[in-house]
C-alpha cells in the first residue's frame, strides 16, 4: 500500500467518523466538529494558497490556472447548480428523500478530488503530501455529517446515512488509484485539486460560520491559518 493510499484511508475514516457522531447524537462531538469547520477552513485556505498554488504552477506551467479555475467551477456546478440543497454541518429540518441522494452525488466528486489532491501533493514532495492530508482530513468530519445528517432529514434510516458517508471515504481511495496510474492526474491533479480545496475551503466552510455570533469561530479560523504556518516553519527547518 503506497504512503498516499495510506494517508486517504485515514481521511476517509474521518468521513464515518463524523456520520457517526450524527447518529448517535453526540452533541459534544458535533460541537467539536463546528469548531473543525472553522479551523479547517483557516487550514485548508493556507495550504492552497501557500502551498497547493506555486506546486500546481511549477507542475502544470501555463495549464495551471484554467486547471485551478476548472477545479472551482466543478464543485459548484455539482454542489450548487446540480444539488437544490446544500450546505455544510448538520441538517437539522426535514428535506425531500432526493436531496440527500443529490448532495451524495455532488460531494462525490469532491472527495475524489481529495484523493487526487493527496496523492499528486505526495508526488511532488512528502512534506507536502502531509499538510494535504492533514487539510483534508480537518473537513472529512464536517462532510461526514453534512451527508448523513442530510440522509436522515430525507427520511433514510441510520445506517443508509453512514454508508452515504463511506461512500464519500470510497471516493478519496478512488482518487488516490486513478492519480497514481493517469498520466493525466499525476502532472495536472494538483493544479484541479487546488480549485476544488479553494472551493470547499473558501465557498463552501467559510460561510457556514460568518454569520454565527461569538468569538469562538473566527478565532479557529484565524487559529486554523496560524497553526499552518507554524507546521509550514517545523516541517521546513526539519528538511
Amino acid at each position: 500500500m503506497s504512503k498516499a493510499l495510506l494517508y486517504a484511508l485515514v481521511a476517509a475514516a474521518g468521513n464515518v467518523l463524523g456520520a457517526l457522531a450524527v447518529t448517535r447524537r453526540a452533541v459534544r462531538e458535533l460541537r467539536v466538529i463546528e469548531l473543525l469547520v472553522a479551523f479547517g477552513a483557516g487550514f485548508m485556505l493556507s495550504v492552497a494558497i501557500v502551498e497547493l498554488l506555486p506546486a500546481a504552477f511549477a507542475r502544470s506551467g501555463t495549464a495551471a490556472a484554467p486547471l485551478v479555475l476548472l477545479g472551482y467551477l466543478a464543485v459548484h456546478f455539482t454542489q450548487h447548480t446540480v444539488t437544490p440543497h446544500f450546505h455544510f454541518g448538520e441538517e437539522t429540518h426535514p428535506v425531500s428523500s432526493i436531496a440527500g441522494t443529490s448532495a451524495l452525488v455532488g460531494l462525490l466528486l469532491h472527495t475524489f478530488f481529495d484523493g487526487v489532491a493527496i496523492a499528486s501533493a505526495f508526488l511532488v514532495r512528502p512534506d507536502l503530501g502531509l499538510m494535504v492530508f492533514v487539510a483534508i482530513f480537518l473537513h472529512k468530519l464536517p462532510e461526514g455529517v453534512t451527508i448523513s445528517s442530510l440522509m436522515m432529514a430525507g427520511g433514510r434510516t441510520r445506517g443508509r446515512a453512514v454508508g452515504a458517508a463511506a461512500l464519500l471515504g470510497v471516493a478519496t481511495l478512488l482518487g488516490v488509484v486513478l492519480t497514481e496510474e493517469m498520466g493525466f492526474l499525476v502532472q495536472h491533479g494538483l493544479a484541479i485539486s487546488a480549485g476544488v480545496t479553494i472551493y470547499v475551503a473558501a465557498s463552501n466552510l467559510v460561510p457556514e460560520f460568518q454569520g454565527k455570533k461569538g468569538w469562538k469561530l473566527p478565532a479557529a479560523f484565524f487559529a486554523g491559518a496560524a497553526v499552518f504556518f507554524v507546521t509550514k516553519v517545523i516541517i521546513d527547518s526539519a528538511s
